[in-house]
């Protein structure tokens, strides 16, 4: 194995840490940088953006403003909009990147996946059929095939409200 020597880095590991006061999505909510942050749309109670980090080209995160955990700790209105913000950006996606199929879904708990632990999150990820090959198998590596401001601007574009 190869060794990759940082010496920069121990500043950072011996630094204090200190625990945020809120999430990353609570950051971006409050935030009105949307292009930095990657946000395509907001809507009363939740948000959507991009995933900096994705397992496929298109894949989106739908976040509610308020920080919760799980679904208990939002109301039925909350939910519904989260399901429906959802549903729209599912259609979005099936227009502008016509995948094959969907992964959908939420991950509570740090054992279940969950990056963001304190902030229920539903991740939508297109999937297309031959979308798995030897890059993350061999070389640990995703190919995403566009850039994410890219498509963000085209995501919002389309995510724009009609006049």
């Amino acid at each position: 194995m190869e060794s990759l020597h940082a010496p920069w880095r121990i500043e950072y590991i011996l630094a204090p840490k200190t625990e945020p006061t809120a999430t990353l999505f609570t950051r971006i909510a409050q935030s009105s940088d949307d292009e930095a942050n990657l946000v395509i749309v907001r809507d009363r109670t939740c948000f959507a953006l991009l995933n900096r980090y994705p397992y496929n080209g298109g894949h989106l995160m739908i976040v509610p403003y308020k920080q919760a955990a799980d679904m208990n700790g939002l109301t039925d209105d909350e939910l519904a909009d989260l399901w429906k913000l959802t549903r729209r950006c599912v259609n979005t996606l099936t227009q502008l990147m016509k995948p094959d199929g969907f992964n959908i879904g939420i991950n509570l708990g740090k054992v279940a996946g969950a990056g963001i632990v304190g902030h229920l999150h539903i991740h939508i990820v297109p999937r297309w059929l031959g979308d798995t090959n030897f890059m993350p198998v061999i070389g640990g590596t995703s190919v995403v095939p566009q850039a994410l401001t890219e498509l963000a601007a085209q995501l919002r574009a389309a995510l724009a409200p009609q006049t």
